[in-house]
């Protein structure tokens, strides 16, 4: 995607003019979520691509829910659950820099443009130039989302993390202060051991596989892709998977242009367990309920990871192992991830509401997703 598909914002002033679409780019009915696009330079430079997607009709009562997704992923990954919660709740969905359409002169082929004029720039000596290789390491990244929620106004919000958006998540929250009204864990990295021997590798010869002529980049890109599929976990085939051959396709695509190819061993390098270890250390100090999701196939880290996790954390969190999932459950299980989810948040919504005069919990008017009790799933507590 082009950078001038968005406006960029400087932060700390927020373009709201927004630009409603489906995924195919038609205009969307008032019955149906709309999406406003921008970018937000933040402070040390970067420019993160965002989108807020939520009912048509403003309502202050609606909760708000921040998505921090993982490597070598995006917020794209998450769209068709952001339109789904989006009905009730403000989904708000970020490309961490370095990731997607956050990829300085890179991004997604297919994204449609936005309609929006850009917005009016701050003084250039208030916002530093837009780097060309911004940092992309754990510890930054969380110092950015600390920031953005700042951004977006967002005090105490629902928030969904996965992979390493998981430490990103909890390094806001446990460092820097911001507080969360919940949080669902699925498939992090936190705790060690974790890096496969590929990771090392591309740390020790980064300039070596950003220069790969392009089709042995794509094929590479490709193979690591597929082995998230929980069919990798038993040396089966991606066509034996629920890792459909177009979604591997659009994974992939941020990452094929020369600046997504660089982006993709820049960020891979910069990945380190040494960033995660305080996080694995503070995790008896999370100060808001939680849920962990786990694909009970993932390749990546294992399903075990889980319940060490849970045992750090305050109150043992509830965990929900996704059978036959890798480490993608949105594409491999959305529909049992999505009623996870519901189910979650239902539950949240009704803990936080007062009681009613009778002394039961009501919950409120604006849920409009029930518990799915038909999807069958596992949870443990």
């Amino acid at each position: 995607m082009n950078p001038q598909t968005r406006p960029t914002v400087d932060h700390p002033t927020v373009d709201h003019r927004s630009t409603a679409y489906r995924r195919t780019g038609e205009l969307l009915t008032d019955a149906e979520p709309t999406s406003t696009c921008a970018r937000i330079r933040l402070r040390d430079g970067t420019e993160v691509a965002t989108e807020v997607i939520g009912p048509a009709e403003s309502d202050d009562r609606l909760g708000d829910i921040v998505i921090c997704h993982g490597t070598p992923w995006s917020s794209r990954m998450w769209r068709p659950l952001a339109h789904e919660l989006g009905q009730s709740y403000r989904v708000h969905l970020w490309d961490m820099p370095g990731y997607g359409e956050s990829i300085p002169g890179g991004g997604f082929t297919d994204h449609p443009p936005a309609e929006s004029a850009p917005a009016e720039a701050a003084p250039a000596e208030a916002i530093p130039a837009l780097p060309e290789s911004p940092a992309v390491d754990l510890v930054t990244q969380g110092r950015r989302l600390a920031e953005l929620l700042e951004v977006w106004k967002l005090e105490s919000p629902h928030v969904i993390a996965h992979d390493i958006g998981g430490a990103v998540a909890l390094g806001a929250h446990l460092f820097d202060g911001r507080e969360f009204a919940s949080l669902y864990l699925l498939d992090i990295v936190t705790l060690g051991p974790w890096g496969s021997p590929f990771f090392r590798l591309v740390a020790e010869n980064e300039p070596v596989f950003a220069a790969l002529p392009a089709p042995l980049h794509r094929a590479l890109l490709r193979e690591y892709i597929a082995g998230s599929a929980g069919s990798a976990l038993n040396g089966s085939r991606l066509e034996d998977s629920r890792l459909e051959l177009s979604h591997l396709d659009g994974l992939a695509d941020p990452w094929c242009s020369p600046a997504g190819q660089s982006a993709f061993y820049r960020q891979v390098a910069s990945l380190s367990p040494r960033h995660t270890q305080g996080i694995a250390d503070s995790l008896g100090e999370v100060r808001c309920p939680v849920h962990i999701g786990w694909g009970e196939d993932d390749p990546w880290i294992p399903v075990e990871q889980a319940e060490r996790l849970a045992k750090r954390l305050p109150g043992y969190p509830g965990i929900t192992r996704f059978p036959g999932a890798g480490h993608l459950v949105p594409l491999e299980s959305p529909e049992e991830f999505a009623a996870d989810i519901r189910s979650w948040f239902s539950s949240r919504s009704v803990d936080d509401n007062p009681e009613a005069p009778d002394g039961t919990a009501e919950a409120p008017a604006d849920l409009v997703f029930p518990n799915d009790s038909s999807v069958a799933r596992t949870t443990t507590r």
